[in-house]
């Protein structure tokens, strides 16, 4: 049975967005399926693995866990939106400096949580990256890689103008 849908209007990465879902759909499958913003990865589809983590209203979130209406009149971020004019963020420059990925799964999410982390703290030690990223799990790569990432892309952000 087809449930009714809802309108829903929300700026998502910069640009004022509206679109139709039904009340019990996830704000994941709202973006891969409808909006086809697939950087953001499914994972465990229950709120353990983070590779679903987007920023909404400055906040991070598992995409899997909120539902799509929720981002009624909400600012969310993705991973498609952190990269300005073809040139990809400093903490995605990092990340692929450090060889902080493999497979990719966890790669969106982490990055997402680094940035929120990087928001909120912009000078963490490294015991404070590794509580902040403890909601993303990496099957495939040691997190010392991720950790060093982190750190590093923190130390170029202080360094921008």
């Amino acid at each position: 049975m087809m449930l009714n849908k809802v309108q829903v209007q929300a700026r998502i990465n910069g640009d004022d967005v509206e679109f139709l879902c039904e009340p019990r759909q996830s704000l994941l499958e709202v973006l891969r399926d409808t909006l086809w913003l697939t950087g953001t990865k499914e994972g465990c589809n229950n709120g353990n693995c983070g590779a679903c983590s987007v920023i909404m209203d400055g906040v991070l979130v598992d995409s899997c866990l909120v539902l799509g209406v929720e981002a009624q009149g909400k600012t969310i971020q993705t991973i498609e939106g952190l990269s300005q004019a073809g040139e990809l963020h400093p903490i995605q420059q990092q990340f692929l400096k450090h060889a902080a990925l493999q497979c990719g799964i966890c790669t969106p999410g982490l990055i997402m949580a680094t940035k929120a982390l990087l928001d909120h703290n912009p000078n963490p030690t490294e015991h404070e990256a590794r509580l902040w990223l403890a909601g993303n799990l990496c099957r495939c790569t040691g997190y010392d890689k991720i950790v060093r990432a982190v750190l590093d892309a923190a130390q170029v952000m202080k360094e921008m103008p």
